[in-house]
């Protein structure tokens, strides 16, 4: 049967579609829904290795979250995980957000550092943990170096084998290693800000306080709830830096443990704890998984509201 050249066109058109859209669904699917999906059903299984056991129904999830053994751990690093989700929101998105005014004020060699402080995003993770893992070595590692050429030897001190002080470095790392996107981002948000609401406010003697906290971050809120929602997001999935900078065990003293070391030791086993065990490990990735996705979304929808308002 001929076909029209208006069906010709729709098909074509239908097919093209189909290409763009198939495959990345097909990739999803395989390699995101079918893994949480697992995930949420293997937590409902007592798991003896590899072998799967008897069906337990919510007790891996009872023990993840009070169980003597294991529930200590865990809202250790919840804890852990939350610190670092305040810390982050002042030393990175903060410091991206005053980056970002400098920049925007267009400072000599501004160019040259809009591209120099978005360097550290392209580098890859592990290596950005293994530099400042020799950064804060405490025999010769650049930073104690520093103090001890500026007369502070007092200061100098073992920074990730501390519990008071190894947090904090990987804080600072991570810092560190991200500031560039916030600050790129609340570039871009500034730089949208229409010129003459600035020059007003200058005319009006509007100290530059008073400019940044009463005009410009109200304007610069879909950036910053952007941020704040993807900056949630990767606190609470927070991996890479503490299990290169400190390993799996969260040392010293556990002091630096996070829900993503917890769940790595648990679903797979390390030095510290062998035995493996899928159903807790299970457990405890859909707990993160379904917190990160409602307070996500909460956090989200109060934020956009919070635009509205401004």
């Amino acid at each position: 049967m001929p076909v029209s050249p208006k069906q010709a066109r729709t098909l074509k058109h239908c097919s093209w579609v189909a290409f763009l859209v198939v495959p990345p669904v097909v990739f999803m699917s395989l390699f995101v829904v079918y893994p949480i999906l697992s995930a949420f059903a293997y937590a409902f299984y007592e798991w003896r290795g590899l072998a799967r056991g008897d069906f337990v129904g919510l007790a891996n999830f009872k023990e993840v979250l009070f169980g003597a053994t294991m529930a200590p751990t865990v809202w250790n690093a919840f804890l852990h995980n939350v610190y670092a989700l305040v810390a982050l929101m002042i030393v990175q998105n903060g410091g991206g957000f005053f980056l970002a005014w400098l920049l925007y004020k267009e400072p000599f060699g501004f160019r040259f550092h809009r591209i120099a402080v978005f360097v550290p995003v392209v580098l890859s993770t592990i290596i950005v943990g293994f530099l400042w893992k020799l950064f804060l070595n405490p025999n010769f590692g650049i930073v104690n170096q520093a103090l001890y050429t500026v007369g502070l030897d007092s200061w100098a001190k073992p920074w990730l084998g501390d519990s008071s002080t190894a947090l904090g470095a990987l804080v600072l790392a991570n810092a560190w290693h991200f500031v560039g996107f916030p600050t790129l981002v609340y570039l871009a948000g500034m730089q949208r800000i229409p010129s003459e609401i600035i020059e007003a406010a200058r005319l009006d003697g509007t100290t530059e306080w008073q400019l940044l906290r009463n005009i410009v971050w109200p304007l610069v809120a879909p950036s910053t709830t952007i941020l704040f929602t993807l900056l949630f997001i990767g606190a609470f999935n927070w991996f890479e830096i503490p299990y290169v900078m400190v390993g799996l065990d969260g040392s010293p003293f556990g002091s630096t443990d996070v829900l993503g070391l917890v769940f790595y030791r648990t679903a797979f086993g390390n030095q510290s704890a062998s035995i493996q065990n899928f159903g807790l490990g299970s457990a405890l990735a859909t707990l993160i998984f379904l917190f990160i996705v409602v307070f996500a979304s909460m956090l989200t929808l109060w934020l956009r509201r919070r635009e509205i308002q401004f």
